[in-house]
């Protein structure tokens, strides 16, 4: 089946905006991968594993760091292990191919079928990480030196990147994309990415936990707002707990569930001595 013919029109368990869904449609058509940014907790990581199960394809994830280099998401050259089987007498040392292994792109560039390749926070790696890899996701192959041998897409693979936009990429790289920026949930929107995970949820629980986030969330003194993961974790908590929901407002149980930062935990404790609603805050 060929990229245009195919739709992504969400999954069982994720949440699309048609925008969304529109940017995904039209990056698999154009053949370009799909630049995702939005703040974290907003579901760029969890939408490419949403359309390896919509499209029922294999998902090749490459988790970028500061440290990492392009180059090991080509191949890279076990010469350590080659010298060691010299010393020893191991294997045919001869033989370079089997000291090479594969990166995630050279994973998904000799997958049988096509599949889908997230690389995920490029914007954690150094600034010209994006542009070494211009050429690779352009013409979908590269070369090893070791062994003299180009390595081509047997078929494209449908290539998602995320940023959590923590520094600017190259405009080189940025040309090369289908861009789309995840807004971050509103209250509609978010109650239906609650019920998607917890189904049939008591109505007052969803209410006031979306009522105290979203407050919490306005409040300009906090400095790492929670994120949407962080209220499915702490719905979750409210539930196991048995707290009364109509004195959640109030009373922010849990709130490390919420918050991960000291700063914003002192001021909920603040808020909580002093007996002030989050409105009256």
């Amino acid at each position: 089946m060929s990229n245009e013919m195919r739709k992504f029109n969400g999954s069982s368990g994720y949440v699309a905006a048609d925008e969304l869904m529109n940017s995904v449609n039209i990056a698999m058509a154009l053949q370009k991968p799909l630049l995702v940014k939005g703040e974290p907790g907003t579901g760029k990581t969890m939408l490419a594993e949403a359309i390896a199960e919509a499209l029922d394809m294999d998902l090749y994830i490459w988790s970028i760091k500061s440290t990492t280099k392009a180059q090991e998401g080509l191949y890279v050259y076990d010469t350590v292990q080659r010298l060691y089987d010299s010393q020893f007498g191991e294997g045919d040392v001869k033989d370079i191919a089997q000291y090479i292994k594969l990166g995630k792109l050279g994973e998904a560039f000799t997958s049988e079928k096509q599949c889908i390749l997230l690389i995920d926070e490029i914007d954690k790696a150094d600034l010209e990480f994006p542009n070494d890899l211009l050429w690779e996701l352009d013409k979908m192959e590269f070369y090893i030196n070791e062994t003299k041998e180009t390595i081509k897409a047997n078929t494209r693979p449908i290539v998602i990147i995320t940023s959590n936009a923590e520094k600017e990429l190259p405009d080189a790289f940025l040309r090369r994309c289908i861009f789309h920026y995840i807004e971050f949930p509103d209250q509609e929107k978010m109650e239906e990415i609650i019920r998607v995970h917890y189904g049939d949820i008591d109505r007052t629980l969803v209410e006031k936990a979306m009522e105290a986030f979203y407050d919490i969330r306005n409040m300009n003194e906090i400095q790492k707002k929670p994120s949407t993961s962080e209220l499915l974790d702490w719905i979750q908590a409210l539930m196991i707990s048995g707290v009364d929901f109509q004195k959640i407002k109030d009373e922010i149980p849990f709130e490390g569930v919420l918050l991960k930062k000291n700063e914003d935990i002192d001021i909920m404790h603040e808020i909580k001595e002093k007996g002030y609603s989050l409105k009256r805050w």
